[in-house]
């Protein structure tokens, strides 16, 4: 294998960090053991930039390429998302609950939470005149999160600490 530039950042089928290789997991680290490494990236995935800077956490993240695309701009350290994610109503697709009724009465009269029933005439073509009780719907769902990421396999993600500096020309 080729020297790696110095902050590449490789997928690694191991459970273990190689010579000259950190986990990708946002740790702090030194600048003093890894000047070189904090000459590349700075403190763009946090540290204090005195002694200290973080590394890339890609620890239950799915990488993104930085840059613009679809007229979404992404920018390096920058992380978004959640773990899971409850559907708000104006999130849900448009959509129709239809209330159904017996032929049989329930109750004899409308004001409760039942359909009242009209044994002489159950079904009629005549436009509806009334509102139904809201009781008649009841609320759908139980606003419990959900997962939200797709299948996946987890392999570490690991950078590197020496190797060739990358030049910008």
């Amino acid at each position: 294998m080729s020297q790696p530039y110095v902050g590449e950042i490789r997928m690694f089928a191991g459970n273990f960090e190689p010579n000259g290789w950190l986990f990708c997991r946002g740790q702090q680290v030194q600048i003093s053991d890894y000047d070189t490494l904090y000459a590349l990236i700075g403190t763009t995935y946090g540290g204090d930039g005195v002694n200290t800077f973080c590394l890339p956490d890609l620890g239950a993240r799915f990488p993104v390429h930085q840059g613009t695309l679809n007229g979404r701009s992404f920018t390096i350290g920058e992380t978004a998302g959640v773990d899971a994610a409850t559907v708000s109503i104006p999130q849900m697709p448009n959509h129709t609950h239809t209330p159904v009724a017996a032929s049989a009465p329930t109750s004899p009269s409308a004001s409760g939470a039942y359909l009242a029933g009209w044994a002489d005439a159950p079904y009629t073509s005549a436009a509806p005149t009334v509102a139904l009780a809201p009781q008649q719907l009841g609320p759908a769902g139980g606003s419990q999160p959900h997962e939200n990421r797709q299948p996946y396999v987890a392999v570490s993600f690991i950078i590197s600490l020496y190797g060739v500096f990358p030049s910008q020309t």
